[in-house]
């Protein structure tokens, strides 16, 4: 076999390419590792490119990209799809959790959860859909939370967010079923990472961290694994929505 059937080869078994945003750390990183795994090319999207580089997948891009910037994600799956072929699947996965009680949290904390959690996730869907239609082909696994299906005290904000993104989902899913486009909610429970971390509100951050410490929380790599799942079920079959928890997560 010459080198160009080869090559050939190569291409013609290769997995498809799907797209991770707040690939840096976290449940990013954890279904990086596992779609690349799995033999997929991949393009990784962080504020910190040098966390995802730092991953040493093969067969990946990474970019150091906001999400909030709708043409930089834009130019970075189209310089993506240029060496590994069509997004098939996109996680959406880049969040921020700044827990607060509304009568005392900065608004430009409201802001910025609502820029990332809502804004950014219609920049990555905007960035693969169009193709996707085009295709009749393609996979939006958009990550939520168990606070975007109910409330808890501190999180009011944070859950605006969360409900937005399983309400649009929903929305969305209507909208390109009948495009062979699937549309998939994870709604992950408490999960150690660095999520917490970016709280500023002392009293509330600690408090929550002593519930993460009372119970056996889940690891990124469980929500990796849903997603996984989710995506390799026939593109024929949509999980709607998936939750999942600790099983010592009561509510």
């Amino acid at each position: 076999m010459n080198a160009k059937t080869n090559t050939q080869a190569k291409t013609s078994t290769r997995k498809p390419l799907a797209v991770i945003t707040g690939a840096g750390s976290g449940i990013g990183a954890a279904t990086a590792r596992t779609l690349s795994e799995l033999g997929h090319p991949l393009l990784l999207l962080g504020r910190r490119a040098d966390r995802i580089e730092a991953l040493g997948l093969p067969d990946t891009l990474a970019r150091s990209v906001d999400v909030t910037d709708e043409q930089a994600v834009a130019a970075a799956v189209h310089e993506a799809e240029a060496l590994y072929g069509p997004v098939d699947l996109i996680v959406n996965n880049a969040g921020v959790m700044l827990l607060g009680a509304v009568a005392h949290q900065p608004t430009g904390e409201w802001e910025r959860m609502f820029d990332v959690n809502v804004r950014g996730l219609l920049n990555g869907v905007r960035a693969v859909l169009p193709g996707m239609i085009e295709r009749a082909h393609g996979t939006v696994i958009n990550v939520s939370s168990v606070a975007g299906r109910k409330s808890y005290p501190g999180h009011t904000v944070y859950s605006g967010t969360k409900f937005a993104v399983h309400g649009m989902s929903d929305s969305l899913r209507e909208e390109v079923a009948g495009h062979g486009v699937r549309v998939i909610t994870i709604a992950p429970g408490a999960v150690e990472t660095e999520l917490l971390s970016h709280t500023t509100d002392v009293t509330i951050k600690a408090d929550y961290q002593a519930f993460k410490d009372s119970i056996q929380v889940l690891d990124p790599q469980d929500v990796a694994d849903a997603i996984t799942f989710a995506y390799q079920r026939p593109q024929r079959v949509t999980l709607r929505e998936l939750v999942i928890a600790a099983t010592a997560q009561a509510a």
